[in-house]
């Protein structure tokens, strides 16, 4: 089903991509994004927001939340957090730079919590016996951390083998190139036979990759670009109505 789906369709897109992992044959991949997909990382901008409001005297940043971030762009959640047009325009570069010097760190991927559902439904998707495996934009160095999240809130651990996390060697990579180059090293594991992005860009790469794979589209925040997820590729919400017994 093309565009973003809703109730029940988005509970049985969630629920077919399952079944399809308990029909793979050995060896077979399930593929999972992080950001915006697996986790929310807004708790990490929004601390990062106090402590820039802290180091700046800005006051109204010291009582940034989660919510005043929609989408990635910065001006919105300091205008959201209460600073008026003047100010944003003044703080704008360097909260920015602040923000590049923090947010792709272990320290503060710290914060992030998972996206509602999300570790149910992996621990769902590793119960069918298919191999688990987490492609992120994030960098080496944020391993620690990354790690750190996922064994707090109850997702499948990487082991080297059942579940593995691919991560970016070089920081300075952009993402689209990747997750491209990323492909291959998937497919020597194993044939993929779902996979979930929140970026377009990618899960189009994803579908057009692995044609015979269940594509899912999260449809949470992504980067400012327009591209348009492919008409085949379906996208929903979240994972909160997901009922994901483990076979």
């Amino acid at each position: 089903m093309p565009g973003r789906a809703r109730g029940d369709d988005q509970e049985r897109i969630l629920e077919e991509a399952l079944a399809r992992a308990r029909d793979a044959p050995p060896g077979a991949v399930a593929l999972f994004d992080l950001d915006s997909t697996l986790l929310d990382n807004r708790p990490r901008q929004a601390r990062i927001l106090r402590e820039y409001g802290r180091a700046a005297g800005v006051a109204p940043l010291l009582a940034a939340r989660p919510e005043h971030w929609q989408g990635w762009d910065l001006a919105v959640a300091l205008r959201n957090a209460g600073l008026g047009p003047d100010e944003v325009a003044r703080h704008l570069r360097p909260a920015r730079r602040f923000w590049a010097e923090r947010f792709f760190t272990s320290e503060h991927c710290r914060e992030d919590v998972p996206v509602p559902g999300a570790p149910g439904y992996v621990q769902a998707m590793a119960g069918t016996g298919v191999r688990v495996v987490y492609l992120t934009g994030r960098p080496e160095r944020m391993r620690e951390g990354t790690l750190d999240v996922l064994r707090r809130h109850g997702f499948p651990l990487p082991d080297g083998e059942r579940v593995l996390l691919l991560m970016k060697p070089d920081a300075d990579q952009g993402d689209d190139d990747w997750k491209r180059s990323a492909c291959a090293c998937v497919e020597a594991l194993g044939p993929v036979v779902v996979a979930f992005d929140n970026e377009p860009a990618h899960v189009n790469l994803f579908a057009e990759a692995w044609p015979g794979a269940a594509c899912v589209h999260l449809d949470t925040d992504c980067s400012s670009r327009p591209i348009a997820v492919l008409a085949r590729v379906p996208s929903v919400a979240g994972w909160l109505r997901v009922k994901a017994p483990v076979s």
